[in-house]
């Protein structure tokens, strides 16, 4: 097959390519590089079957594919804080201009969402049928209702106009290629370990997250892709082993033997207190859940991060 992926040349974009083009297809890579790399392309230079496009999501594009896989949005706190308006269009316009490609072509699309959706949650864990708790006008709502949105646009074309769709919320994932300075807590406290910098935890270090390794998440993005056409979304991807944010400190320090201390500061604005997903879902519909542990997983990123600083 032909895909496109747009904001390939991101974290979880470039994975997806890697995996992609080793199954034998080929790509076209979309991207504007805003918070994705070349330099997560250039393992790839061998490869014949990946054509690497820069050009915004949020005017209208074409190409001739035989499936769209949309994961084009700035995803760290860092990133979408410093330019709301223009997340919240790449969110629902990158949405709709990939739904007007697939229902044109009359081709699969994927929209990678997120557990963002889900706001501060008052249940855990999430299940998709839960409706969310959000701040509408908060800090991250950019990023939230962006997301909310873009999953609107995609079952209401699958609705009205029958368009093939997949949608995908992503729980906290992890792995290389990850930013040096891309705000997220991994990224963070690892490379505040590795520079034996303080670590930094926001709040009191109870509030919990869900961790899945980057590797797990694709085969969920593909397995997603490979199902009959009547299955909609969305469904939870993510690691449902809670760790909390001192525990994940914890680990980094023990792993990377770091000389850091660890230290406390004010827990940002909708900072959600709990993360962990329901994934009943897809071990029924997909046959998946994750299978790299978080020591394990941690240890490649450390790895990576080292090699980087």
């Amino acid at each position: 097959m032909r895909y496109l992926v747009t904001g390939g040349a991101g974290f979880l974009g470039s994975h997806l390519i890697d995996r992609l083009l080793i199954d034998g297809h080929s790509v076209i890579c979309f991207d504007n590089f805003y918070t994705g790399s070349r330099d997560n392309l250039s393992k790839f230079s061998e490869f014949d079957k990946l054509e690497i496009i820069r050009g915004d999501v949020t005017i209208p594009f074409s190409f001739e594919v035989d499936a769209i896989m949309n994961l084009a949005c700035p995803a760290s706190p860092v990133h979408y804080q410093r330019y709301p308006v223009e997340t919240t269009r790449t969110s629902v316009l990158g949405a709709l201009n990939s739904l007007d490609l697939a229902r044109k072509l009359e081709i699969p699309v994927f929209q990678a969402s997120t557990s963002e959706v889900y706001g501060d949650p008052s249940i855990s864990p999430q299940v998709e049928s839960y409706w969310g708790n959000v701040n509408p006008i908060g800090i991250r709502s950019c990023y939230d209702e962006g997301k909310r949105a873009a999953e609107t646009l995609f079952v209401d074309y699958n609705r009205q106009y029958g368009t093939k769709i997949r949608i995908a919320r992503i729980f906290n994932t992890y792995g290389p290629n990850m930013s040096i300075n891309d705000g997220r807590v991994v990224s963070n406290f690892i490379v505040q370990a590795l520079l034996n910098n303080p670590i930094t935890i926001y709040g009191d270090g109870s509030q919990t997250r869900s961790f899945c390794f980057v590797s797990d998440l694709v085969e969920g993005f593909v397995r997603i892709m490979e199902q009959n056409e009547s299955m909609v979304g969305p469904i939870n991807l993510g690691n449902p082993n809670e760790f909390s944010m001192l525990e994940l400190a914890e680990l980094i320090l023990r792993l990377t033997k770091s000389n850091s201390k660890i230290i406390f500061e004010k827990l940002p604005e909708d900072d959600p207190k709990q993360r962990k997903p329901d994934i009943k879902l897809a071990r029924n519909l997909l046959g998946w859940e994750p299978s790299i542990q978080i020591e394990t997983g941690i240890e490649k990123t450390i790895n990576y991060f080292r090699s980087k600083i």
